[in-house]
């Protein structure tokens, strides 16, 4: 992407000084609107601020469409500072950046009870094209944002390139790692989790969350408004579709289902604010209608695919688990790991994993979740140390997935994964104590955006932990994302780390460069 198109999405997506009288006028609209619906809109609502402050977004694209998000809120770090009405919104997709070129409008309703949020599930334009979106209320436009269509569905396409996020702390540092991420010709961005941290605001770091841990649904909605005015987020949201996902920390720290990791809340408080996350993550994300929360419910696993090249399993780790066995502690395999019934994703979406595998026609079918697949013996001594947390902590559901990954009609399994605030790149294994196994897949972890602060150059006692560990073929400890170009021949992972988080400006460097070839098992890291 050319530095002046980095200016203007800059530009574009910081809050903007506008009149503070304007009104959101009806008058031109009620034609396009059907009556019924028509009765329930204001015909003019007064705004005292630009409505557009938290940007807009795309995400979870198909080869005619893709969804366009955006939330109207004057004030989003108090109460949104929008009236308890429905307010229309008119929106229009171009083929080209001045917006001249029109291919699809329409007006949607912005209603109170979801935080006057818009999610758009534009359809009928053409496959594997770049689009240009905005969002009208009376006066006021939103910034132009960039979606894509993916190719059909029997197009074998020559290469697709996205990039790979997680954990992004806002206290912690800047997101540097975003700004950078502009300069890359992505497709496409994936999120796998942690999109905002529940915790409450501290004096000792970088920049302060507002208020104290976060229960209530105004909460949730306060603190990811938080994030979402963070302008070089703002501005990757803007440039790139998104596939998004939840970890924990968009609800509460290390929670298995309904179960807390602290012991004094009950089941019926805990699920009272599962669901206020879960409805304010949805107001504040690009996701299809088929994910709207029900209650304390709400469905985040789907397949996304992009022809016949590769197609994505997007999981969820968290809502449908068993308790973390052994206490929830790193250290040695208890009996509880190895308890059939334990599982990491439930049996429901363990089946429909297994069914979007085995009918699948994709060159390369990719997980992008949550936490380590690979069993990392965290220890470097006689002792060995494993993470409850993850799936070396659920056995036979991890044996499980394997066997599945391991069968020979499904091509070349790529696992994505968040969560550890480090990088790693890892061979998968039915079973580490046998490492002469054949490799059933390819595990690219990538670190966080910002959490845990300015991350380590040099990992101590790295080569101890390479040698408990002869699957794990890199580990470092720097912020930063994953660049991934995929042909039809190879998948390249490109770990771009930035040097600190801690203060603005820090440069780009590329840490390690990493190949799967088709049809081969196990990877070659490029020379530096």
């Amino acid at each position: 992407m050319d530095d002046e198109r980095i200016k203007y999405l800059l530009k574009n997506n910081h809050r903007r000084d506008f009149i503070r009288t304007g009104l959101f006028s009806l008058a031109a609209w009620p034609l396009l609107i059907n009556r019924p619906l028509q009765a329930l809109v204001r015909r003019s609502v007064p705004v005292s601020d630009y409505p557009f402050q938290l940007g807009i977004a795309s995400g979870d694209p198909w080869s005619d469409g893709f969804v366009i998000w955006t939330r109207l809120a004057t004030n989003p770090l108090e109460d949104g500072g929008m009236p308890a009405v429905n307010v229309a919104v008119e929106w229009t997709v171009s083929r080209d950046e001045k917006m001249s070129q029109a291919v699809a409008k329409g007006i949607a309703i912005a209603a109170p009870e979801m935080a006057h949020s818009i999610h758009v599930e534009v359809s009928g334009l053409l496959p594997d094209h770049w689009y240009f979106y905005q969002f009208k209320a009376g006066n006021e436009v939103s910034a132009i944002g960039r979606a894509r269509t993916a190719p059909s569905e029997n197009v074998m396409s020559d290469q697709f390139r996205f990039a790979f996020a997680s954990c992004q702390h806002y206290e912690y540092g800047y997101f540097t790692a975003y700004e950078h991420m502009l300069n890359e010709p992505l497709d496409l961005v994936v999120h796998l989790g942690d999109y905002i941290y529940e915790y409450g605001g501290r004096e000792d770091r970088v920049r302060k969350h507002l208020g104290s841990e976060i229960q209530s649904l105004e909460d949730y909605r306060r603190r990811i408004s938080q994030y979402k005015l963070d302008p070089s987020l703002q501005a990757v949201h803007a440039a790139f579709p998104w596939i998004l996902t939840w970890d924990d920390h968009e609800f509460d720290n290390n929670y298995a289902n309904a179960i807390s990791e602290e012991a004094d809340i009950s089941k019926e408080d805990f699920l009272k604010r599962r669901a206020n996350a879960y409805q304010a993550y949805y107001e504040h994300m690009p996701l299809r209608k088929s994910t709207i929360p029900k209650g304390p419910d709400m469905k985040l696993y789907r397949n996304i695919n992009f022809g016949r090249l590769l197609e994505f399993n997007v999981l969820d780790t968290r809502q449908y688990r068993t308790d973390q066995p052994c206490g929830d502690k790193n250290g040695p395999l208890c009996e509880e790991v190895f308890d059939p019934k334990a599982s990491m994703m439930g049996i429901k979406q363990e089946k429909w994993l297994g069914k979007q595998l085995r009918k699948s026609n994709a060159r390369w079918n990719v997980l992008a979740q949550q936490v380590m697949m690979a069993g990392v013996d965290r220890d470097t001594g006689e002792s060995k140390a494993y993470s409850m947390d993850q799936w070396p902590g659920y056995d036979v559901s991890r044996r499980r997935l394997m066997d599945l990954l391991g069968q020979p009609h499904i091509e070349n399994p790529i696992v994505l994964t968040g969560d550890i605030h480090s990088n790693w790149v890892n061979d998968l294994k039915e079973d580490y104590d046998r490492p002469e196994l054949k490799t059933v897949a390819t595990e690219f972890v990538g670190t966080s955006i910002t959490s845990g602060g300015d991350g380590k150059s040099v990992v101590p006692d790295l080569d101890g932990l390479l040698r408990d560990n002869p699957f794990l073929k890199f580990h470092s400890q720097e912020r930063g994302y994953v660049k991934c170009e995929v042909s039809p021949s190879a998948w390249k992972s490109d770990y771009q780390a930035v040097e600190y988080v801690s203060k603005p400006g820090s440069p780009l460097i590329t840490r390690g460069s990493f190949v799967v070839e088709n049809g081969k098992e196990g990877l070659k890291k490029l020379p530096d």
